[in-house]
């Protein structure tokens, strides 16, 4: 059966500083969706986003939101000044009986809602803007990068509260995992044309391969039929000049055809240079303990890394990955224990703050200026792996354009940061990488060849990162932090972790999906509980709102059956008739839903 369009885009044009983004674009989005949103870096997708939520006007083209239809945008730099707290920016706009919806999300998110907006990381500040758009429950949600600053537990918190929601959703996200398990459809954007597949993102890399290569061969094709009208008029042009003046205007019309085709983009040259060898042995630690007050990171660990491994770090948030790296590589003192370093060692680090780039410099100076990379006397070359190159074409390698050289750092998006960043530690002879968070904000094209080259590098490799496909992909060996000092060394990547830790309580375990705890009230309405569990703060909030919201849904059917009592309104106004009896349905759906949700929290705070 068909459904209804939600958004629907026709025909949008779009230009900015004079350089196309989009030309003639069209898409629509249904009820229901469930939409990966792709495309590389720099295709437009985040501008796509803005202008489906209305925040940015096209140059032409119609924008039509179906008729009481909510649309929420997940802002990537949400503006929270004038308010005192987190708390307040989320809950702006919110029925104050709504505040529990703020307060549920805030714990999934593991964000402190009293936190002050100028004492908030850019993290902090995205995960209000998310708790926000969770708790105001559109119709349509619009996410950009959501699990960007996330940990694993509360990428699985977010993965579970989409997997279950009853709204339509588009997402941009460089999480192949995530995108995987939840989406149904994808949308992508490629050189300013948008492409619909009714699967989802698992089906993507298969369609866009097979889109580019039946590309190709209608290029070749065209190519050839191209130099064969143009050997016809060179050879006897002459004696049917008269005769033939449409065919050869048919030879212009072919030769505007293939200079109108737009080239794909390049990929990244990435390339590592492992240097000289180091010695067999990396890293020994013996009986690692480190403390931050009474907050303990690690107790009496021990670590031996090998010439060639690649060993991961996964943990929540704060639990400590970045210390524990400082103290593998000698900048943290360990309070008790030892480390010791193999030989010959070359570090190059690629650090989540990108603190190792001038956000004022330009491109240009960050590399040239740099006293490991800049060659004496040239200021437009810089030292390639141990050859002098022209910073422009280096840069290029990295799909940065001229006009780019001399823009600020602060100027460049996320993902055009991380790609300098690569430049930079790439450029650099190493034998020792470390890469703390390096896939937040690199599209996938970028991320399969950043796997490539990691696995054909001949150094060793230290990774902190909360994308589990990745893990799975580049880690030999997982240190995983599960809180309380306590470090644990198991084979393998994110998976085989999992696999080999049946026994704990995994942090994307944690949170139970809605369907199993009905199934629990279920369970514990008709046999007693062994122990009765307090309800959370989050729980009670809810417990406390639910009648007068069962009161309003209560209201709003018995007017809904009002109106439908009038005999002549199907034949009268059937739109009308229709939409009622449709908010119908839904009412008594709802009102099901929050009785069985009242009856099971009444019972846990009675028991």
């Amino acid at each position: 059966m068909a459904r209804a369009p939600l958004l629907q885009l026709s025909d949008i044009s779009l230009t900015f500083g004079g350089n196309p983004v989009f030309a003639d674009l069209s898409l629509v989005v249904q009820g229901g969706d469930r939409v990966a949103l792709v495309g590389r870096n720099g295709s437009g997708k985040s501008t796509l986003m803005k202008v489906m939520a209305g925040l940015t006007e096209a140059d032409s083209g119609t924008r039509v939101l179906s008729p009481g239809t909510s649309v929420g945008y997940m802002e990537q730099d949400p503006d929270i000044t004038g308010f005192a707290t987190l708390r307040e920016y989320a809950e702006s706009g919110l029925d104050p009986s709504e505040s529990w919806r703020v307060e549920a999300a805030a714990e999934g998110l593991k964000l402190h809602l009293d936190t002050a907006p100028d004492a908030a990381s850019g993290g902090e500040r995205r995960r209000a803007a998310l708790a926000k758009l969770l708790a105001e429950a559109p119709e349509l949600m619009l996410l950009d990068e959501p699990t960007n600053h996330l940990d694993i537990e509360a990428i699985a918190w977010l993965e579970e509260e989409l997997r279950t929601t009853r709204a339509a959703y588009v997402l941009i996200s460089h999480d192949r995992a995530f995108l995987t398990a939840l989406t149904r459809a994808t949308l992508w954007v490629d050189r300013g044309k948008v492409r619909r597949q009714e699967s989802g993102f698992s089906g993507f890399e298969a369609w866009r391969d097979k889109t580019w290569e039946e590309e190709d061969i209608q290029r070749h094709k065209l190519d050839r039929k191209i130099k064969a009208e143009a050997r016809w008029a060179v050879e006897g042009i002459s004696a049917r000049r008269k005769r033939n003046q449409g065919r050869v205007r048919a030879l212009g019309e072919l030769r505007a055809e293939r200079s109108a085709q737009i080239r794909r983009a390049g990929t990244a040259a990435l390339e590592l240079d492992s240097g000289q060898a180091s010695g067999k042995k990396v890293i020994e630690a013996f009986g690692l303990t480190k403390a931050f007050g009474d907050k303990p990171i690690a107790s009496n660990f021990d670590l031996r890394v090998l010439r060639g491994d690649r060993v991961a770090f996964v943990g929540p948030n704060g639990v400590g990955k970045t210390t524990i790296l400082k103290m593998l590589l000698g900048e943290v003192e360990p309070d008790e224990g030892t480390v010791k370093l193999g030989t010959n060692l070359e570090v190059a680090v690629f650090d989540q703050t990108r603190a190792k780039l001038d956000p004022n410099a330009t491109l240009w100076d960050n590399l040239t200026m740099d006293p490991l990379l800049g060659v004496s006397g040239a200021s437009d070359q810089v030292m390639v792996r141990g050859t002098a190159r022209h910073v422009a074409g280096y840069l290029k390698d990295f799909l940065f354009d001229d006009k780019q050289l001399k823009a600020p750092v602060r100027s460049l998006s996320g993902g055009e940061k991380a790609r300098l960043l690569l430049a930079r530690i790439m450029a650099l002879p190493s034998n020792l990488l470390v890469l703390d968070e390096p896939t937040n904000d690199l599209d996938i094209e970028t991320l399969d060849l950043l796997q490539d080259v990691l696995g054909d590098y001949d150094g060793t490799v230290l990774l902190v990162s909360h994308d589990r496909d990745f893990l799975d992909r580049v880690a030999t060996q997982t240190i995983a932090m599960e809180g309380n000092g306590r470090v644990d060394v198991y084979p393998g990547g994110w998976s085989d972790y999992r696999a080999q830790r049946p026994d704990v309580v995994h942090w994307d375990e944690k949170t139970k999906t809605r369907v199993a705890k009905a199934a629990d009230a279920a369970e514990q309405r008709t046999s007693p509980p062994a122990k009765t569990e307090k309800l959370s703060y989050t729980e009670q909030h809810r417990l406390d709102a639910l009648p007068a919201e069962i009161a309003r849904l209560e209201a709003e059917i018995a007017k809904l059956e009002e109106l439908l009592s009038d005999a002549e309104l199907f034949s009268r106004e059937p739109v009308k008739f229709q939409k009622a009896t449709d908010a119908l349905v839904a009412r008594h759906a709802k009102l099901s839903d929050a009785e069985e949700e009242w009856l099971a929290l009444e019972e846990r705070a009675a028991g």
